[in-house]
């Protein structure tokens, strides 16, 4: 049996040498990777995205889509981690715990589309919710969430990390227009009928996201409380590896939650917090947004491929 190839096109954004990383080093498959001079030309990224098994792209969304124009090789597969085609029909979603059967679609899949950061914590709370009947599909959400600034790119990492960084606040609100790129991907694959509102902010740390949705249960389907909800999430994720629901006697001895509290892994943290007397609930998610949302999403995805 050959050693399976994977390229990683854009290997030195902050995404792609997070995979490279996680990659070095294994012997049951062989990285091609392109000399600094000629990651940027158009013929040679051709000749090695045809010459590889999996490909996976670490671009920006037009540079995703013209690598994808660049495949003449019918049994090339691809694993894409821009936006570019998160919402496409004909491209399976790379989330293996949003459903059942999912992974096993991975697995087989052409092309597979890495979830963004923010999505993998909001479609893992609500995907199990609405698909059992407890959360209408026209509730009215407000998803709030807070990144390490790593989550904004090469760019955002250089104003922190930089001589000049000093001036840069502890924390910025963005996406004021209501318009982020994450909310139509949420809103699908969510199985929303409507967009949630969506309120994105960066910390002054390098990487982490807690992401929180508050639910009234007032507007809930009659006899919906928080156990309910509580109980329906743990069910789905009974046997999940690198997703786990916080049991109640946890989360009601909780007072804080630490965005950085799983970097550094591909793991993602629910939790269900609930006010009887208010009847109000606190969805929240832990995860790194360059582990469970990027980079260890695309390794994850990229086992589930090889193993067929």
């Amino acid at each position: 049996m050959t050693t399976p190839i994977v390229f990683i096109d854009g290997d030195q954004g902050t995404t792609g040498l997070q995979i490279h990383d996680r990659l070095r080093g294994r012997t049951d498959l062989r990285l091609l990777t392109l000399p600094a001079a000629e990651r940027k030309d158009a013929q040679r990224r051709a000749q090695a995205i045809n010459a590889c098994d999996i490909a996976i792209l670490c671009l920006p969304d037009a540079a995703a889509r013209e690598s994808v124009g660049f495949i003449r090789n019918p049994s090339v597969r691809v694993i894409d981690a821009s936006s570019a085609h998160r919402t496409q029909a004909d491209w399976v979603y790379g989330f293996p715990e949003m459903a059942h059967g999912q992974a096993q679609r991975i697995a087989v899949a052409p092309r597979v589309t890495n979830p963004g950061c923010y999505p993998t914590g909001a479609i893992a709370l609500l995907r199990p919710l609405v698909a059992a009947g407890l959360l209408p599909r026209d509730y009215p959400l407000a998803i709030h969430a807070i990144s390490g600034y790593s989550g904004g790119g090469r760019a955002a990492i250089d104003a922190h990390e930089s001589a000049a960084a000093q001036g840069t606040p502890p924390s910025q609100v963005y996406g004021l227009a209501l318009e982020h790129k994450h909310t139509p991907e949420i809103a699908l694959h969510a199985a929303l009928a409507h967009r949630p509102l969506f309120v994105p902010a960066y910390g002054a740390y390098r990487q982490g996201i807690v992401l929180t949705i508050p639910i009234e249960l007032r507007l809930l389907p009659a006899g919906t409380d928080g156990a309910r909800l509580h109980a329906c999430l743990e069910q789905h994720y009974a046997r999940m590896q690198h997703v786990q629901v916080l049991p109640s006697a946890q989360t009601r001895a909780m007072t804080h939650l630490d965005p950085q509290a799983l970097n550094g892994t591909n793991d993602i943290q629910l939790g269900v917090f609930v006010n009887e007397r208010h009847g109000q609930v606190l969805l929240s998610a832990v995860f790194d947004n360059l582990g469970k949302g990027a980079s260890g999403a695309a390794v994850q995805n990229l086992e589930l491929m090889l193993a067929q």
